[in-house]
């Protein structure tokens, strides 16, 4: 169902640029907001996690499991804040990093993409089976966000979670990537390629034999858009047959109505990520789900607040606010 939104954006950042870059600037990362911990998958590759703190493996009360944006981490702002926000209020909270985005290359060929939801199983079923008491809920940021729903409307009842918060998901792959090539925007996509075409490039420096596996006719220099990353890089890697396979595939829209856990999607008019595509119909979503369509917010921004100094980001309290209703319920 669609609800009305109580976000109400900052006077001085009611520009989505400016609500999606200041999202980022003024979040303070002073101090570590974790314990890391190295899970090792089945395939001989692994991912690490973030814990905000230790847990009994009697423990029976809540837990929130986070999956990050493209090319996020840890130093996110975003996932800082909500583990900080966590970490603060004594909710237990673990964030699983993406293939390779731990700053230490993983072993493998493969890495992550918007709709790789093997891992992110494997990382739920291996908590449910240290805490089989715990209630699972989880927070998705952008891909993460994605990822999240499309793994909802894939195992529907069997999900293991109890509750889940997308923010700012495109749910509409190809229209984001066409969208990210238009006006300001391209700022974006120039600063996330950059750090993927970086990773790739150490990753080939380690194996490059990864290099036969690839479709690049011009090296990884010639990859100026997400469209020719996702043909000649993601799509051979993960095995579809192209990028608009992959985009078909992957995109979450298609999943809503199968989503069977009480689920927020949070998305801004304005995310210059993404275009009205994104926005789903009434039809199109589960009975399960809560849709929030705020008029400004910027792509993962939402923030409020009177003062640059003093800002409040709405989407801790928002994510508190559901889960809270769900875990009293």
């Amino acid at each position: 169902m669609y609800k009305p939104s109580q976000f109400k954006p900052a006077w001085w950042a009611r520009n989505p640029h400016v609500q999606t870059i200041f999202a980022d600037l003024l979040t303070s990362r002073k101090k570590p907001v974790g314990t890391p911990e190295r899970l090792e998958l089945d395939d001989g590759d692994f991912v690490d996690l973030v814990w905000t703190q230790k847990l009994e493996q009697q423990y029976t009360g809540p837990l929130l499991v986070l999956f990050h944006g493209l090319e996020g981490s840890i130093k996110s702002h975003y996932a800082y804040r909500l583990l900080k926000s966590l970490k603060d209020h004594n909710w237990p909270g673990v964030m699983m990093h993406f293939r390779g985005c731990s700053g230490e290359p993983n072993r493998l060929h493969r890495a992550y993409h918007s709709g790789e939801t093997d891992d992110p199983r494997y990382f739920i079923e291996y908590l449910t089976q240290r805490f089989p008491n715990a209630k699972l809920f989880a927070a998705g940021y952008s891909l993460g966000g994605n990822m999240l729903l499309k793994y909802l409307g894939k195992y529907k009842e069997n999900s293991l979670l109890c509750g889940a918060a997308a923010i700012s998901p495109p749910l509409d792959l190809s229209a984001c990537e066409v969208r990210l090539k238009t006006g300001f925007s391209r700022v974006y996509q120039h600063h996330l390629l950059s750090r993927m075409k970086r990773n790739l490039r150490k990753k080939v420096e380690m194996m490059p034999e990864l290099i036969s596996k690839l479709r690049m006719a011009d090296g990884v220099d010639g990859i100026s858009t997400f469209k020719t990353f996702d043909e000649q890089v993601t799509a051979p890697l993960h095995g579809f047959k192209n990028a608009d396979d992959y985009y078909k595939k992957c995109s979450a829209m298609q999943f809503l109505n199968n989503i069977t856990v009480p689920s927020l999607i949070l998305h801004a008019k304005d995310d210059p990520f993404m275009t009205h595509a994104v926005i789903p119909e009434p039809h199109q979503l589960s009975t399960q789900i809560e849709y929030e369509l705020t008029n400004k917010g910027g792509h993962v921004g939402f923030i409020g607040g009177k003062f640059p100094w003093r800002p409040h980001f709405y989407v801790e309290s928002r994510i508190a606010e559901f889960f809270k209703k769900i875990y009293q319920a």
